[in-house]
């Protein structure tokens, strides 16, 4: 087919870039900086040098309109509470000290101050800095960021577009400051915040902006009647400005729905939508609206969250079909690139052939470009680039390695039974009480112990050849031993090997089973420095061999007290993996669910009886809408009931979760049908537990009383204070203490105190109940 060349040139641009830079530079600046061994002024020239780097970047791949302000040192939500001066109080006398200090303390804490509670970026592994804010917040403006980086973008003579976080989706993000009432609502600052952003907006202006993107994914959300006003208020009243540059608002992630009226009737000049699969309805709702006559519409049409090429033809379509409903169609990925890898040319491990399958953020940006050249030209300039697509897409479609009958015989013939262990939880917790003799207020971890330096030493050896395989395997014996050996000494009741062995929960699973490919250098961020390389899930699952087992038992060998098998779920294998795109994913669910199925019997077969299989991403891949939670819930809550089910009443299942907003899936996590789950809840003071409580959760629960993604230590009496308050939710009969997460990313010495502290707590409490 032939497609005809637009009657306007299409521009190409994209929402936002991956920051680290190709060797994760950024990382290790900024954790250099906390060392100090990286002064400030190093660390702005390191941010100074990958922000030109990205932008020359996209520039010479054709991009006509580059980002600014997407950039940050930690998280761009936490960079917008700087903009609107939103500082919690406890933190304001350390950014008036040192802005830059003070900026790192809000997001990681001191050991005298909590850092900002962190949760999950909508359904993505991203986190954020969650605002606090209050009836008594006082919002000043602090456009410094963002008119510096959109010069410096000017200095390289590139046309620079600011994106801000959107004022309405700061504010539905936001929660109430410790102290204020749970029922305050962030909203009723609209119009406190709007004059904030106007004074941004002015500055912008005068900077030389000539368009400022405010991103409103939060839109995309079942939104009430009362926020969609709001959001009305918010753009009729920034569209009524004078001083200010045009405006794009952008909305990502799935279909707006009812907020799409809203913005289209909006005084701005440009919308951004998402019109990848997911939000597809966008496209008929659009033209139900009547287009956006007059006004520019950034098609994000390039999937900003995926890695597997685009069907550059689909696409082409969908772009024809819009230019007739707005004054000009502009070509961009569905939301900012930070979600997937830099480069896949950097990858020199997977087949030539399977690696044009792939898109990073650098081939996508080349997608976006051809598809706005094809666009203004018609697809005779781009056919070249349309015949290799199709190519591609047929190389994929029809390689063997997308297909094992075997594996897909084998989840045709699961059944309810499969998904349901044989005893109800009564008579399971009876059995498991007697076989395992635990105290009141069982203490554990969650998995991971503090990956040391000579760990990591021996590992970049081994990939490098200068140790073998022998020599490795020593290494992880004695991490394993110190690991047991300090858990006994400190009191802990169940404990775990610590997982030296792992390089990622889930990259190492990944990497034993079938189906999946592993990058080198496919890093993404998932929170501050830390970053992580999704496997690509590519074709169906099975597991060849068991890949915990030896370990474990080699762990059980040395005490005399329970080891933890630790496994990561069904659900977050998926989630915190690049999927494939080409079946539903419950059907790969259960392929992932039966091959950890085989890898749980066989721990229980080796003599393990506390087996943990991780799911922190079941609610983070909850859908946006509420209308799609019951479809996801049902295959999700059975992948992991399928991969738990089949063992004995007396083998005790945990599962494990963190960093998201569980009150709405208590219901689902009731469904799973663990013995005990532990979660996250230190930041957020026992929310979870009150959740849980109100539901009526009937199985044991673990709380976390010790925040592992912050530096500090909690004392002993802080922690028993957190104790005593998940005992006003959870009989101590159901009570674990744990810490929120794994404790990989923490160092020894903090490691060692909090956990002594925490047992020193459990037995604080313990006394108590028993009343000695």
């Amino acid at each position: 087919m032939t497609t005809k060349p637009a009657a306007a040139a299409a521009r190409a641009t994209v929402y936002g870039y991956p920051r680290q830079g190709q060797s994760r530079e950024l990382k290790k600046a900024i954790e250099g900086y906390w060392k100090g061994r990286v002064t400030a002024d190093a660390l702005r020239e390191t941010a100074a040098g990958l922000r030109r780097s990205n932008w020359r970047q996209l520039a010479a791949a054709g991009v006509d309109e580059v980002p600014t302000g997407d950039f940050s040192y930690y998280d761009h939500v936490l960079d917008t509470t700087v903009m609107v001066g939103a500082i919690p109080e406890r933190h304001r006398a350390a950014v008036e000290a040192d802005a830059l200090g003070g900026y790192f303390a809000m997001a990681r804490g001191t050991q005298d101050v909590a850092p900002l509670e962190m949760t999950k970026w909508f359904d993505t592994n991203y986190h954020y800095l969650v605002p606090e804010l209050g009836p008594d917040t006082v919002f000043t403006a602090d456009s410094a960021k963002q008119v510096a980086e959109l010069e410096e973008a000017h200095a390289l003579r590139l046309t620079g577009r600011p994106v801000l976080v959107g004022p309405v989706t700061y504010l539905l993000l936001s929660k109430p400051a410790p102290g204020v009432p749970a029922d305050f609502d962030p909203l009723t600052l609209l119009d406190r915040l709007l004059p904030v952003y106007a004074e941004v907006l002015a500055d912008l202006r005068a900077a030389g902006a000539g368009w400022v993107q405010l991103d409103e994914p939060a839109l995309v959300q079942d939104r009430t009647p009362a926020e969609l006003n709001a959001a009305a208020r918010a753009y009729r009243d920034l569209g009524a400005l004078t001083d200010r540059p045009k405006l794009l608002v952008a909305s990502y992630f799935d279909r707006l729905g009812e907020a799409l009226p809203v913005l289209a009737k909006a005084p701005v000049e440009g919308l951004a939508l998402d019109f990848t699969e997911r939000a597809a309805a966008n496209l008929d709702a659009l033209a139900a609206v009547g287009g956006l006559p007059g006004k520019r519409l950034v098609a994000g049409v390039v999937n900003g969250r995926n890695i597997w090429v685009n069907d550059l033809s689909a696409s082409l379509t969908t772009l024809g079909t819009l230019l007739g409903l707005a004054d000009r169609v502009d070509v961009a990925a569905s939301c900012s690139l930070l979600h997937v890898p830099l480069d896949a040319a950097a990858e020199r491990d997977i087949d030539p052939q399977i690696l044009r399958w792939l898109a990073f953020a650098r081939q996508k940006t080349a997608e976006v470009v051809t598809l706005a050249k094809g666009l203004t030209r018609g697809t005779d300039a781009i056919a070249a680039q349309l015949a290799a697509n199709r190519a591609d897409l047929a190389s994929r479609a029809n390689s063997p390695i997308t297909r094992d009958p075997a594996v897909r015989s084998r989840a045709e013939a699961v059944t309810e039974a499969d998904t349901r262990r044989a005893q109800p939880y009564a008579e399971r917790a009876t059995a498991q009480r007697a076989h395992l003799g635990l105290p009141l207020l069982p203490t554990t971890t969650i998995g991971s112990f503090p990956q040391t330096a000579e760990l990591r030493t021996a590992r970049a050896d081994l990939r490098a050849g200068r140790i073998g395989t022998d020599a490795y395997e020593e290494r992880i014996r004695t991490e394993i031993q110190e690991v047991l050996a300090f858990q006994e000494k400190a009191g802990l009741d169940v404990l775990v090997h610590g997982e030296p062995e792992r390089n990622d929960m889930v990259q190492y699973f990944a990497e034993q089973l079938t189906g999946y490919l592993a990058t080198q250098h496919g890093w993404v961020q998932s929170y501050g420095t830390r970053y992580v390389r999704p496997p690509i899930l590519a074709g169906d699952i099975s597991r060849p061999e068991p890949m915990t087992v030896r370990w474990t038992t080699y762990a059980q060998s040395l005490t005399s007290r329970p080891v933890k098998g630790m496994l990561t779920g069904p659900v977050t294998m998926l989630a915190w993996s690049f999927v494939r795109d080409d079946q539903p994913l419950g059907d790969t669910a259960r392929q992932v669910a039966l091959a950890l199925r085989d890898e749980v019997n066989d721990l229980e077969a080796a003599g393990t009886s506390v087996i943990q299989v991780d799911e922190p991403a079941l609610r983070e891949t909850l859908p946006l809408r509420a209308a799609d939670h019951t479809a996801y819930l049902a295959w999700a809550t059975e992948a992991f009931r399928l991969t738990t089910a089949g063992v004995r009443p007396d083998t005790q299942i945990h599962t494990h979760m963190c960093y998201a907003e569980f009150g709405d899936i208590v219901q689902a996590i009731d469904d799973l049908d663990a013995d005990v789950i532990s979660l996250e809840a230190a930041r957020s003071h026992m929310q979870v537990a009150r959740e849980l409580a109100a539901h009526g959760y009937p199985r044991e629960a673990g709380p976390g009383v010790y925040d592992i993604h912050s530096p500090r230590v909690p004392s002993a009496e802080e922690a028993a204070n957190l104790l005593r308050t998940g005992l006003k939710a959870i009989p101590a009969e159901r009570l674990w203490v744990n810490p929120d997460c794994g404790l990989k990313t923490r160092a020894w010495p903090e490691t060692r105190t909090s956990l002594e502290n925490l047992v020193t707590a459990a037995r604080t409490v313990r006394a108590e109940l028993n009343g000695s």
